[in-house]
């Protein structure tokens, strides 16, 4: 009994000093950081901002890639298959993660059984905008409007499922009004048609759209975040009119599951420093968008929700993609 209790012992020491290892050596060699959207997107802008000062913490090269794809399928299913070793992780945004499932028949991956949450990064700033021609200036005209005259009201989004298209449909189901959808490859052509007046709204994030709006080609009807943005405090949220629209996307860093624990720990510890930091602070919210710095349970609990309450939404909008 006494050899039995000391070899559980040694065991159990040779498990926690591996761990200890494993947490003191990682990372050997510099890390990949996946992201399922093309360069020069929000997300992508807000990977870059993220990483810099990720390597620094870290002690390696802290590399992004971009696989684009199926509305971030591509990337996110490579980041799933890849080897749980922490040296390829996923940046994505809840558009991708926590709508496709819903809206793709197949993405290639499971949200919650694939991946261990490192942390929460950021939310992000979104929008309703309208070409500066267009009447209306808030929600409740865009509704009288619409009421009176259906199926005249175009909106613009970056496809058909996506975050932009869905509230937008949230905005209709919720007002009883018809605007008529004009999906386009990306938020960037949607913005600029918008701006030359070939469709009258759009939602869009505000590093999308901040540009135009500060030039004074694009008008801001409401903020669709659940509350006002900071950056915006005078601009009303879609939710003030229309009770219970509104959604607060944001941004988060994954790694394979089994991943080990220590590499996780290692990891979370980094980039709650790196969100501390009041230069990476500013950064984010010169982009309109926010630090966003939750515990991993909680930020297992929000993507779970995310999950049930998109769900719902593609359901009523009928949106689907093969």
């Amino acid at each position: 009994m006494k050899i039995i209790r000391t070899r559980w012992l040694a065991m159990l020491a040779l498990g926690f000093a591996t761990a200890a290892g494993a947490q003191n050596t990682y990372p050997a060699k510099p890390v990949m950081v996946v992201v399922p959207q093309a360069p020069g997107g929000a997300n992508d802008v807000v990977a870059r901002i993220l990483t810099t000062k990720l390597a620094e913490r870290l002690g390696k090269q802290v590399v992004v890639e971009n696989r684009p794809g199926a509305g971030g399928n591509i990337g996110t299913a490579y980041v799933a298959k890849a080897a749980a070793d922490g040296y390829t992780l996923l940046f994505t945004v809840s558009s991708a993660h926590v709508i496709n499932p819903a809206l793709y028949k197949r993405t290639g991956f499971d949200p919650v059984q694939d991946f261990v949450p490192v942390g929460s990064v950021a939310t992000a700033g979104y929008v309703l905008v309208a070409n500066t021609s267009f009447l209306p200036g808030s929600v409740r005209e865009l509704v009288a409007l619409a009421r009176k005259k259906p199926d005249t009201v175009t909106f613009a989004s970056a496809g058909n499922g996506t975050l932009n298209h869905l509230i937008g449909e949230m905005i209709q189901h919720s007002a009883g009004i018809r605007l008529v959808h004009v999906p386009y490859k990306g938020a960037a052509a949607a913005a600029a048609d918008v701006v030359g007046g070939q469709v009258t709204l759009s939602v869009q994030s505000l590093p999308s759209a901040q540009a135009f709006i500060r030039a004074g080609k694009l008008k801001v009807l409401a903020v669709t975040n659940e509350k006002r943005l900071p950056s915006m405090p005078d601009v009303p949220t879609v939710g003030e009119t229309l009770r219970g629209v509104g959604a607060t996307p944001w941004y988060g860093l994954f790694a394979p599951v089994n991943t080990p624990p220590a590499v996780i720990a290692r990891l979370r510890a980094a980039l709650r420093k790196v969100l501390e930091d009041p230069e990476v602070r500013e950064t984010l919210e010169r982009q309109g968008c926010e630090p966003f710095v939750s515990e991993p349970s909680k930020f297992e609990a929000l993507i779970r929700s995310d999950l049930a309450r998109w769900s719902e939404v593609v359901n009523a909008a009928g949106a689907t993609i093969d």
